[in-house]
C-alpha cells in the first residue's frame, strides 16, 4: 500500500524540467547572442565611450546570459511555495525602486525619459523587474483571494488601486509600454484565476476608453501613436526609427541579405542591438528569421499553459488544506478557460 504513495511524492518531490522547453530557451539565448552581435558591431566600433571594441556588447550580453542562467538555476532550486510568500514582498521593492527612480539626482534620464537607476557596472530599470513582481503578485493575490473573486468590493478594487499606483508611477518615468504590459499580465491572471465573468466584461469594455483617455491626456503619447499609424509622414523626425525598421524588413525579404551584411545596423536604425533587434533579424535573416524567432516564443507560451494544466492535475496523498486547496481551485478554474479560449479560436479559425 506504501510502495505508490512514496512513489507519488517522489514524483512530486523530484525537480523536473521540460527538455524541449529547455533546448528552445537555449537557442534563443544563442540566437538572441549571435544577432546582439551583428547588430552591435558598427556602433561599438563607433562609439568612444566603449573604446571602439567591436566585441564590447557581445561580451556584455555573455555575462548578462551566464548571470541569468545562475539565477534561474537557484530559482529552479526554491519551492514555489516561498516564492508565493515573498510575492507581496517583492512587489512593495518594486513599488520602492519605481519610487526611488523618478527622484533627482538618482533616476538616470535617458533621451527624456527617467526610467534607469545607474549601479555603476549598469544600469538598472525598475519596470522590468515590476513585470515579474506584478506577474507574482497578481498570481497570489488571485490564490488568496479565490474566495472573494466575484466580489467587486473585495476581490477587485483592491487590486485596481495596486495597479492604479503603478500606473501613476510608470507614467510619470513616461514608460507606457510597461504599464500596459504589466496591465495585461494582471488582467489575465484574474481571468484565469477565477474573476467574476460580468466584472471581466466590465473590464474589458472599459479598456479602450481608458487607454484613449491615456493617450489623448498626453502630447507626447499621442505623437508617439500618430508616428506609428504613418511613420512616412515624418520620416526624419517622429517616424524616423519606425520607417528604418520597416525598411530592414522591406530588404530582408523571405530569406534575408544574409548574417552580418545588414545596412541599417551602419548607424542608420537607432538602438539597433536592442529595441530593433527584430528589424536586423528580418533585414539579415528573412522573414523566415522572423517566423522562427516567433515560433520559438509562441512554443514557449503553449508549454507555459501546458505546464500549468500538468500542475492543475496536481494530487496530494496526503490531503491537503489551507492555501493549496485555492492552488488546486485556481489551476481547475485556468485550465477550464484556457481550453474555452482555445476551443473559441479554433471555431473561429474553421468558419474562417
Amino acid at each position: 500500500m506504501l510502495a505508490p504513495v512514496m512513489q507519488s511524492r517522489e514524483r512530486i518531490n523530484a525537480a523536473s524540467y521540460d527538455q524541449m522547453l529547455l533546448w528552445v530557451i537555449f537557442i534563443l539565448l544563442g540566437l538572441g547572442l549571435v544577432m546582439v552581435y551583428s547588430a552591435s558591431i558598427a556602433m561599438a566600433e563607433a562609439d568612444k565611450a566603449v573604446g571602439h571594441q567591436s566585441t564590447y556588447f557581445l561580451v556584455r550580453q555573455a555575462i548578462f546570459i551566464l548571470i541569468g542562467l545562475v539565477a534561474g538555476f537557484v530559482t529552479f532550486q526554491i519551492p514555489i511555495t516561498w516564492w508565493q510568500k515573498v510575492a507581496p514582498y517583492l512587489f512593495l521593492s518594486g513599488l520602492g525602486l519605481l519610487v526611488l527612480v523618478l527622484i533627482p539626482g538618482i533616476g538616470r534620464n535617458v533621451n527624456g525619459s527617467q526610467r534607469w537607476l545607474s549601479l555603476f557596472v549598469m544600469n538598472l530599470q525598475p519596470s522590468e523587474l515590476m513585470k515579474l513582481f506584478a506577474a507574482m503578485y497578481v498570481s497570489d493575490y488571485a490564490v488568496r483571494k479565490s474566495p472573494q473573486m466575484d466580489s467587486i468590493i473585495k476581490g477587485f478594487l483592491p487590486m485596481v488601486a495596486v495597479m492604479v499606483l503603478v500606473g501613476f508611477l510608470l507614467l510619470r518615468e513616461p514608460d507606457f509600454g510597461a504599464f500596459a504590459v504589466i496591465a495585461a499580465i494582471s488582467i489575465s491572471i484574474l481571468w484565469l484565476g477565477g474573476i467574476n465573468a460580468k466584472i471581466f466584461a466590465g473590464l474589458l469594455a472599459l479598456l479602450p476608453v481608458a487607454i484613449f483617455v491615456l493617450i489623448k491626456s498626453s502630447p507626447y503619447r499621442m505623437q508617439r501613436v500618430i508616428g506609428f499609424m504613418d511613420p512616412w509622414a515624418d520620416p526624419f523626425g517622429k517616424g524616423y526609427q519606425l520607417s528604418h525598421a520597416l525598411i530592414a524588413f522591406g530588404r530582408g525579404e523571405w530569406f534575408g541579405v544574409g548574417l552580418g551584411a545588414s545596412v541599417e545596423k551602419l548607424l542608420y536604425l537607432p538602438e539597433a542591438h536592442t529595441d530593433f533587434l527584430l528589424a536586423v533579424i528580418a533585414e539579415e535573416l528573412g522573414f523566415v528569421g522572423v517566423l522562427t524567432v516567433l515560433g520559438l516564443f509562441v512554443w514557449i507560451v503553449i508549454r507555459a499553459f501546458g505546464i500549468g494544466k500538468e500542475g492543475a492535475r496536481f494530487r496530494c496523498v496526503d490531503g491537503c488544506t489551507g492555501h493549496y486547496q485555492h492552488w488546486r481551485e485556481y489551476g481547475r478554474i485556468a485550465n477550464q478557460r484556457f481550453n474555452a479560449a482555445a476551443a473559441f479560436i479554433w471555431r473561429e479559425w474553421n468558419s474562417g
